[in-house]
């Protein structure tokens, strides 16, 4: 009985998480297609600021100058992967937008 009490737990708090994920890229993707380019930025910052605390929390531990670099950048590595994704939405909606732009530049001057 408790296992499984233990394992619908567990679904739901993985399904809650998948969620989660999901609207966070839905709400980049929608930040990014803005006109302004500052909206598409905001969780990239925020993923990084949260990757600073990260950094933040290691700096209590008594360790060498070496293994304390080391450690620093594993954290900042494994932290900064959603920063990297978010990004890489970022520019993919840019880059699209951009070339939406151009298209509509050269239908008005094929125009004239």
């Amino acid at each position: 009985m408790k296992m499984a009490i233990a394992s619908q737990t567990i679904a739901v708090v993985l399904i809650f998480w998948l969620a989660v994920l999901v609207g966070g890229v839905v709400l980049q993707i929608f930040l990014s297609r803005r006109e302004s380019r500052w909206p598409g930025l905001v969780l990239p910052a925020l993923t990084f600021l949260y990757s600073l605390l990260g950094l933040l929390g290691i700096l209590g531990y008594g360790m060498h100058t070496v293994q304390f670099a080391l450690q620093a950048f594993v954290t900042m590595l494994m932290m900064n992967i959603p920063t990297l994704v978010l990004l890489a939405i970022y520019f993919a909606c840019r880059s699209h937008k951009k070339k939406a732009a151009e298209l509509d530049k050269m239908n008005i001057q094929d125009l004239d």
